[in-house]
């Protein structure tokens, strides 16, 4: 990880250190590479392990930030567990889509549907899931379930983050490194493809638009209310969530260019499963 390129002496420096970064990821050329429903499938494909990782990120901030073991005790900062329990809340079972059946979902299994609806290949994250309920690695159960190589060294970088056991690192990671470029960037897109391709993109627009819901009026404030608290203007802290933020933005532009380049690719016909516990050989 490469060192800041200016003095941090509180939060707000954070987020002006990343400017560079997060405009290059901005103007990627991935979003006006997307001209048809077969470059969303392809998209939702890799994007969807990222969905993914961002609840590992979550749950190793609830593993750290409040009790998740027996006997229960109260555990550091009140306000940081009150936080991460109400971003817990909306991220692991939110409320109802429109266009799902039953009542609470997470916004990973929202994802997965509505990669289902638009005819993506669900099989290898459903495989990677089935894999990881027989206690297979990470990173082995992504290679076997086929996941794609640019998804794979994505999902590296952030448990890279997660087991260097910084919290700060990883509420750093989670609150400027992640979930929050997507919805604005997409939003007219998939408004734009839905209206070629009525009733295929329901669920990925209830997806985006609650996120930019969620994100801009509820987790982004919490998040940087923890994050304050956690870093406490301290100048190591400071640099090491700064280092955990640029390596999580830096593995998106990564990911978007192996998306960007699949785009190009002769893709294998498209495979739905259904979503399965059974044990796999």
């Amino acid at each position: 990880m490469g060192e800041p390129t200016m003095t941090l002496t509180n939060c707000m420096d954070l987020k002006a250190s990343i400017e560079p970064i997060r405009d290059r990821l901005v103007r990627h050329p991935v979003y006006a590479a997307i001209k048809s429903i077969e470059h969303l499938r392809i998209f939702m494909e890799h994007h969807v392990f990222a969905v993914w990782d961002f609840m590992s990120l979550l749950k190793a901030l609830q593993r750290d930030l409040t009790c998740v073991t027996l006997p229960w005790r109260p555990v550091g900062d009140a306000l940081s567990r009150r936080l991460i329990n109400e971003i817990v809340l909306g991220e692991e079972t939110d409320i109802e889509s429109p266009h799902t059946q039953g009542s609470y979902l997470s916004h990973f299994e929202l994802y997965r549907a509505a990669m289902a609806q638009c005819g993506a290949n669900t099989l290898p994250i459903d495989t990677f899931i089935c894999l990881l309920d027989q206690g297979v690695p990470v990173q082995d159960a992504l290679l076997r379930a086929g996941a794609p190589a640019a998804a794979r060294a994505f999902v590296a970088t952030t448990f890279e983050t997660i087991h260097a056991g910084k919290t700060h690192g990883v509420a750093g990671a989670f609150t400027l490194g992640r979930e929050d470029l997507i919805p604005d960037m997409f939003r007219s897109l998939v408004a734009d493809l839905n209206a070629k391709f009525p009733g295929q993109l329901a669920l990925l627009i209830d997806y985006l638009e609650r996120h930019i819901q969620l994100d801009e009026e509820h987790h982004t404030p919490m998040a940087m209310s923890m994050l304050e608290v956690l870093c406490k203007d301290d100048p190591t802290k400071l640099r090491e969530a700064d280092q955990a933020i640029q390596a999580a933005l830096r593995a998106r532009v990564a990911l978007w260019d192996g998306i960007n380049s699949a785009f190009g690719t002769p893709q294998p016909a498209r495979e739905v499963s259904a979503w399965t516990t059974q044990t796999l050989a």
